[in-house]
């Protein structure tokens, strides 16, 4: 599998203007016109935005070639530049909210309906390993991953005193990789393995479902790896226990993704918004540690989007996403109050 979504490390860094666009100042001001065009329509939340609340003009463009490279290149872009001292956080909220709209379709980050979510360090006794913790909540360290969404975006409003670095690598690498080191574990890649909803189970469906990791369909590959939610749905009784060589499968991942040939790291900057394609990339995080001012407190805000350009997915991810079809809204998890939040909470 050669396609442009195979890169290493070398190729983003020697490249950054292949993957990053700093906002001119003419975007700059539509993006400040956009926001003030929605605050004279009375809006002060993102509740009631509206794409149509937030009109870019020209500057909505750029977004569309984002959206082209997420599908059809490297799976990775950051747009930099709005100065984030400029606005209140509620005011970047909405930014952040309106860019989105532009982009595609929100949807739920967890079963409390959040299509706007925060990451941060919501306190050091939650933890990605527990039955229901989520890594998003915390300051630890959290290794290659996908999130559950046909594209992740991030916002960065304050960056940590240290650590919280993005690493990211091109997943159809590692899967190319692992299909030279160990064919025989790439095929127990795209066989189905048991997953945990991690407390997000959709009406009528059980505490799990079985999805392979790695599929194709009509030439375009998919990776949905997030080893926490496998393993925990090893607690269920009824699951048949991992092999030994599925244990391998998976950490085979894990071990080519952290080499340096294959990913590579980066340092947000206040403002930044990084886009990933899920499907093609994988990312991680090193772990934080937060000043005693609000202002050194890392803070990001997260979108899980559902592009209209998204790729056909195969019919064996459908217990997951739901739908294989390409441009729909798919992914993320059953909001069970049937409302939408914008804002992540610990309780409630």
């Amino acid at each position: 599998m050669t396609v442009a979504a195979e890169w290493l490390a070398v190729d983003a860094q020697n490249n950054p203007d292949r993957w990053i666009h700093r906002f001119t100042e003419e975007e700059l001001r539509d993006i400040d016109h956009a926001l003030q065009t929605t605050l004279s329509k009375g809006h002060k939340t993102c509740e009631t935005m509206t794409k149509e609340d937030f009109p870019l003009g020209l500057s909505e463009k750029p977004l569309q070639q984002v959206l082209e490279h997420l599908e059809n290149d490297m799976g990775l872009f950051v747009l930099r530049g709005i100065p984030a001292e400029k606005y209140t956080k509620a005011e970047m909220r909405m930014i952040y909210w309106g860019i989105g709209l532009n982009m595609g379709v929100a949807v739920s980050q967890s079963g409390k309906g959040d299509v706007l979510g925060d990451v941060k360090n919501f306190g050091d006794n939650i933890h990605p390993s527990s039955t229901t913790g989520r890594g998003y909540m915390s300051r630890v360290h959290l290794s290659f991953h996908t999130d559950s969404s046909d594209v992740v975006g991030l916002m960065v409003l304050q960056v940590a005193k240290s650590g919280g670095l993005s690493m990211i690598c091109s997943s159809v690498a590692v899967r190319n990789e692992i299909a030279r080191r160990r064919p025989d574990l790439l095929k127990v890649l795209y066989e189905d393995f048991y997953w945990s909803w991690k407390g997000n189970s959709p009406p009528g469906a059980g505490p799990y479902y079985k999805i392979p990791i790695f599929s194709e369909e009509g030439g375009r590959f998919s990776c949905r790896y997030i080893p926490p939610h496998i393993f925990t749905a090893q607690e269920y009784p009824e699951i048949p226990r991992l092999t030994e060589q599925q244990k391998e499968a998976i950490m085979l991942i894990t071990q080519v993704a952290n080499e340096e040939k294959f990913h590579f790291a980066m340092m947000f900057e206040p403002g930044d918004i990084q886009f990933l394609n899920n499907h093609i990339t994988l990312h991680a995080r090193t772990e934080f540690e937060d000043g005693d001012t609000e202002e050194t407190k890392r803070h990001l805000l997260r979108v899980w989007l559902c592009p209209p350009n998204s790729r056909k997915l195969s019919p064996k991810v459908v217990d997951f996403y739901r739908d294989e079809r390409p441009g729909t809204v798919r992914g993320g998890f059953h909001s069970q109050t049937g409302k939408y939040v914008f804002e992540t909470t610990v309780q409630g």
